[in-house]
C-alpha cells in the first residue's frame, strides 16, 4: 500500500499539561492525522483498551506513572504501536536504555522544533507501517507454506521440481501417450 492510499494515521498524544497538548494540536493540525489526547499515563492505558493508535507521542515526567513506564507496558500489550517520547528532562542514560530496549522509536526534547516533531512522527509511522506489512507478508507466507504441505500430503511430489542439465524445469505429463 502506498503512502498516498494509506489510511489516515492515528496519533495519541499523552501529556499532563493541557498547554502542551494544545500546542501539539496546533503543530499537527494541517497534517492528515487523527489526533487523540490523554492527560496521564493511566488515561492513555485506559484509552488503549478500546482504540489502537498507530503512534503514541508521550511526555516522560508525569504524575503517577512516567511516560517510559507507560510505553513499556504499551510495548508489551500492543507491540505494533509506535512509541515516541517528548520530554524536557531527558537524562542521556535513560534515553539510551529506552531506545536500546526497544521501548521507544525516538526521543524529542522540549522545547521542540515543529518540523522535527512532524518529521519524527512521519518516520515513526513509516516504520510502523513497514513492520505491519512485514508481519502481514510473514502470515501470508506461513499460510501458503501450510497449504503447500497439505497439498504435498494429498499429492506426493507436487512440491518437487525436476530440471534438466541446463537447469530448465522439466514438465512430466503422466497422461501423455507414449510413442511406443
Amino acid at each position: 500500500m502506498s503512502e498516498a492510499t494509506a489510511p489516515q494515521a492515528h496519533i495519541l498524544i499523552v501529556d499532563d499539561e493541557e498547554g502542551v497538548r494544545n500546542a501539539l494540536r496546533r503543530v499537527l493540525r494541517k497534517e492528515d492525522y487523527r489526533l487523540s489526547f490523554a492527560g496521564s499515563a493511566d488515561e492513555a492505558l485506559e484509552f488503549l483498551k478500546t482504540s489502537q493508535p498507530d503512534v503514541i507521542l508521550s511526555d516522560h515526567l508525569m504524575p503517577g506513572m512516567t511516560g517510559l513506564e507507560m510505553l513499556k507496558l504499551c510495548r508489551m500489550r500492543h507491540p505494533q504501536i509506535g512509541r515516541v517520547v517528548l520530554t524536557g528532562q531527558a537524562e542521556m542514560e535513560t534515553v539510551i536504555q529506552a531506545i536500546n530496549d526497544g521501548e521507544v522509536f525516538r526521543f524529542l526534547t522540549k522545547p521542540w522544533s515543529d518540523e522535527e516533531v512532524k518529521l519524527t512522527l512521519h518516520m515513526a509511522l513509516t516504520h510502523v507501517r513497514a513492520e505491519r506489512e512485514q508481519a502481514r507478508l510473514l502470515r501470508q507466507f506461513e499460510g501458503q507454506t501450510r497449504e503447500l504441505r497439505s497439498l504435498e500430503g494429498d499429492h506426493p511430489g507436487i512440491g518437487s521440481v525436476t530440471r534438466d542439465h541446463t537447469g530448465a524445469i522439466l514438465i512430466e505429463d503422466d497422461e501423455t501417450p507414449s510413442d511406443g
